[in-house]
């Protein structure tokens, strides 16, 4: 009998999958099962898996690769989709899409199956990436082809006696790991519609966070954090470092209504305590290790590389390319930055760095103001000189 590898979360479309692959294409499923945070029990996950008749449930620790291979490249360049979106899941994607292809190999399976509904982004991120990475095997997505509503799903689920973590009463989507916490569906799907406070699990609210504000100081190398307080941490222990602290504050929630991929408009509710803070951090440290024509190019490629993440295109070799770029432009961006906590917001209180372009004796206006006066008559001659042409040549009234 041919096997299906299928990217197993133990939620409902994933456990529906595992009886319907088999009555509907007689394979036998082999279940994958990737931490890349967040994930409670992964034992009781694959126990789950077997119940539910996979003939073998994998689990994969892969929150060191997920760090140090997605986060972190996406942290240097400042990916962050439409402005609010720290991209948690779509990087997730690709680095699950590569441990099914690589399952698949092992297992001498000819295809590959996830949970990706038909109108969502995550389907596209999966399909795109397996076909990158071996373009004849065969993907099959279950709930994209069942057609069923979410509420048909969960009596599919009574129905066949199986377990899952999702009520018609409680019916959100969430999606989780180390980097964010992603929740739709229900009462979200109305924009004018305020999220509950059931929907915020990681954050406290802001109105209950602690009255002393927390500070910490991030350090980074080379566009990558290190270390909190001066302690270095590993890429996984920081960035859970820096969530544990900033969740206490409630810094990290974003009600976004986003242009999904597929053409629709989405409301989506994040949680993002690490993200929020470190991206902040990151920029502060850019801003003064790095020259104006970087900072303002480097926000071209910061949307550009956004795009391709959320777009499903990680391996794609536009995203090669600019990662490249990205990694030469953070070569100096090395120093250390101090944030505030403060009742749902994060301040950036100081930054430094051995390669900081900012100058005091050039910067300040009180004694030791090194800055030659004497040569901006002239530089605002020569500047000016366009503007003064063009009035000249071309009078404003007679311009339409």
């Amino acid at each position: 009998m041919d096997k299906v590898v299928l990217a197993y979360s133990g939620g409902l479309d994933t456990s529906v999958a595992i009886k319907w692959i088999k009555d509907k294409y007689s394979m036998d499923v082999i279940t994958l099962t990737v931490d890349i945070g967040n994930v409670a029990d992964l034992e009781a996950i694959r126990q789950k898996a077997l119940k539910l008749g996979a003939i073998k449930a994998f689990v994969i620790d892969a929150r060191e690769p997920f760090v140090n291979s997605f986060v972190f490249p996406a942290l240097k360049a400042n990916a962050i989709y439409e402005g609010q979106y720290p991209l948690a899941s779509a990087l997730g994607r690709p680095l699950i899409a590569q441990l099914l292809v690589e399952t698949a190999k092992k297992e001498n399976a000819v295809a590959v199956a996830h949970g990706c509904t038909g109108k969502g982004n995550d389907q596209v991120r999966f399909d795109v990436s397996v076909a990158a990475l071996a373009p004849k095997l065969r993907i099959i997505a279950p709930a994209r082809e069942w057609n069923m509503t979410r509420e048909q799903t969960i009596e599919y689920a009574q129905s066949h006696n199986i377990p899952i973590p999702i009520t018609v009463a409680s019916p959100y989507s969430i999606d989780e790991n180390l980097w964010g916490r992603s929740i739709e569906c229900g009462v979200l799907e109305d924009p004018w519609t305020e999220p509950p406070d059931d929907v915020f699990i990681w954050t406290k609210s802001p109105n209950e966070a602690p009255d002393k504000a927390d500070y910490i100081t991030i350090g980074f190398d080379e566009g990558i954090p290190i270390s909190i307080d001066g302690q270095r941490l590993s890429g996984v222990a920081l960035t859970q470092q820096v969530h544990e602290i900033a969740s206490r504050h409630g810094v990290g929630r974003i009600d976004h209504v986003e242009n999904r991929l597929v053409g629709i408009k989405s409301r989506e509710i994040y949680e993002a305590p690490a993200a929020t803070v470190l991206t902040k951090a990151h920029q502060a440290l850019e801003a003064i290790t790095l020259s104006k024509d970087q900072l303002r190019f480097n926000n071209i490629v910061a949307s550009q590389y956004a795009d391709l993440i959320y777009n499903g295109l990680w391996f794609s070799g536009l995203r090669q390319d600019l990662a490249c770029y990205v990694d030469s432009s953070q070569k100096y961006v090395t120093g250390e930055v101090k944030v505030k906590l403060y009742k749902g917001n994060c301040h950036i209180a100081g930054r430094k760095s051995p390669y900081s372009l900012y100058d005091y004796s050039l910067a300040t206006y009180d004694k030791g103001d090194a800055f030659d006066k004497s040569a901006s008559p002239g530089f605002i001659h020569i500047w000016g000189l366009p503007v003064r042409t063009q009035s000249q040549i071309q009078p404003r009234a007679q311009r339409r």
